[in-house]
């Protein structure tokens, strides 16, 4: 299912329209506020991403006991490891592919999306490209602050450790956002501290990724029986 919504400028499409009839220069909305096109609105628009996320962090290890939290906002259970996280996704078709390469003191970690899958309409088929997500955005819970959302993708994939199957059929979202972390101290802030904007660094990029199991565990944050989570810092886009 195709979900498309155009980017307002706030408060409404029409004080964007008639600010723009008042003085067309570039920065003249109202509190500069922004418009955006959406994505299918671009003659050139071929729903491609080709994306490589390195300097990769995980949240909590694999082998924590409950009750943990794999979110990591205070950063104060984050680890660098090595590795690279790399999609070419389609998000006109909801193909392509996403892998993470990671090593870990455990071993060799692999985790790939094996098909795509909607689970709330504003995930667009499975993948979709600038939307708001998280925070107050409407769509996403709140356990990151709202961002824009470059590219996103949901589905469930599979995970191995050392060759062998450590997950199977668990479900998977990755999403490259503006950056939610700090640049230094990787701490997030969920909730701005004024405005309706998100607590992000829009001149920063990160990719984040989860894989999580169907079975729920209510001592853990965020609430499964597993949810391995890892960011990267530095967004390449091919």
């Amino acid at each position: 299912m195709r979900f498309h919504q155009p980017f307002l400028c706030l408060p409404a499409l029409l004080a964007c329209a008639a600010a723009a009839q008042d003085d067309p220069a570039a920065r003249s909305q109202p509190d500069t506020e922004l418009g955006i096109y959406t994505p299918e609105q671009h003659e050139l628009y071929d729903g491609r991403f080709v994306i490589r996320g390195t300097r990769v962090y995980q949240v909590g290890t694999l082998n924590d006991r409950a009750p943990w939290d794999h979110m990591g906002n205070d950063a104060s259970n984050v680890r660098p490891v090595h590795g690279e996280i790399l999609l070419d996704v389609n998000e006109i078709d909801d193909t392509g592919m996403f892998r993470a390469e990671l090593q870990l003191p455990e071993g060799r970690y692999v985790v790939e999306l094996d098909r795509f899958h909607e689970f709330s309409p504003c995930q667009d088929g499975g993948i979709a490209a600038y939307l708001f997500e998280h925070g107050n955005a409407g769509c996403g819970d709140a356990n990151w602050p709202k961002s824009l959302l470059y590219v996103a993708g949901w589905g469930y994939g599979h995970a191995t450790l050392n060759g062998e199957t450590l997950y199977e059929d668990y479900e998977i979202h990755f999403m490259v956002t503006q950056g939610m972390r700090d640049r230094d101290t990787l701490e997030v802030m969920l909730e701005p501290s004024g405005g309706e904007a998100g607590a992000v660094n829009p001149a920063a990029q990160q990719l984040d990724f989860y894989i999580r199991s169907p079975e729920r565990n209510d001592a853990n944050h965020p609430d499964r029986e597993v949810f391995d989570h890892f960011f990267a810092m530095e967004v390449t886009w091919r």
